[in-house]
């Protein structure tokens, strides 16, 4: 437990993100076949920087200029307003009920007016603010014709100038191969421990650790982990130095099903809400899925082996049974 402990903190540690300000909570991102990218600044500053999170979900501005810097809402008022005292919202901009989904289907109050003067409420004294913004995303069905382009508008006092970026639909990756590919490593990873148990070390670790660097991935793109995943990669470190049968077996089946089961959506979507390559972050699903049932079945096998034989019964002719 001492060592369980020990794992939860570290890995507390290294998925707790600087936390912005979000102009609304919103929905979980998800995978998509659309990707969403910043091409760039028209005007570039020094201390100005922004990116996309959550698998484009979202827009993420980081204002370091020292000067406040004024997100436009989708009638050019203002919206947002990332001041060096923190992040506000002008409560009157329809863009603030209206991006509280990813669908963008909230109803705009009657009171919120874009010509209105701004009443501004404050969010956070983050100087970082994290958004959803329709103009970046594409509503529709189906590949585009073509790449599409975007901009969302910014200002800094009278000056106007704006966020570039395209919008464009990726294929999705066979998510037959990805199965596959995770059947192949359970029916290798359950060979190697049923013919060389000392295996079950190395094998239990790089389950345990898959799930660990999956979340670390989501963290980097701006997702908040499930902890349930995490839980179950400690669990599966654990084993690889608790080795009772029984412990085995739950510490597989929890590693099969919350880290991989449960995150099998990677494998039919071509982008995902992580950082860094899809195929990596797919392969540190298909790593736990088949190492989690290989250690549950190895577990189950060795825990049936340990159970004692049954005790003998004596029938009412004084005959021997065994049970």
């Amino acid at each position: 437990m001492r060592r369980l402990a020990l794992l939860a903190i570290v890995a507390g540690a290294l998925l707790a993100p600087a936390t912005p300000a979000f102009a609304h909570g919103g929905d979980a991102p998800a995978a998509t076949d659309y990707r969403t990218e910043i091409t760039g600044i028209s005007t570039p500053e020094r201390g100005l920087t922004v990116r996309t999170v959550e698998a484009g979900a979202r827009l993420e501005l980081e204002n370091r200029t020292g000067h406040s810097v004024e997100i436009l809402g989708y009638s050019g008022e203002p919206y947002l307003d990332v001041r060096p005292d923190g992040t506000w919202q002008n409560i009157n901009s329809p863009a603030a009920y209206v991006n509280e989904t990813l669908n963008f289907d909230r109803p705009v109050p009657s009171s919120a007016d874009p010509t209105a003067p701004p009443n501004w409420r404050k969010l956070s004294s983050a100087t970082t603010v994290r958004w959803h913004d329709q103009r970046t995303r594409r509503l529709g069905q189906g590949p585009p014709e073509r790449r599409e382009n975007w901009t969302v508008p910014l200002r800094e006092q009278t000056r106007v100038f704006t966020i570039n970026g395209t919008v464009d639909w990726r294929p999705p990756p066979s998510a037959g191969l990805w199965w596959t590919l995770a059947a192949l490593r359970a029916i290798a990873a359950f060979a190697l421990l049923r013919w060389w148990p000392r295996a079950l070390r190395p094998v239990a670790l790089i389950g345990g650790f898959s799930p660990l660097a999956y979340a670390v991935s989501t963290t980097l793109d701006g997702v908040a982990p499930s902890l349930v995943p995490v839980f179950a990669g400690l669990l599966s470190l654990v084993a690889a130095v608790r080795r009772p049968p029984f412990y085995l077996a739950l510490a597989g089946a929890c590693l099969a099903l919350f880290a991989g089961v449960a995150q099998t959506a990677a494998f039919g979507a071509a982008v995902l809400p992580t950082a860094g390559p899809a195929g990596l972050s797919r392969a540190l699903v298909a790593v736990p899925l088949g190492v989690g049932f290989a250690m549950a079945a190895t577990g189950m096998i060795r825990l049936r082996a340990t159970q004692p034989p049954g005790r003998p019964e004596v029938s009412a002719d004084r005959t021997m049974v065994v049970a």
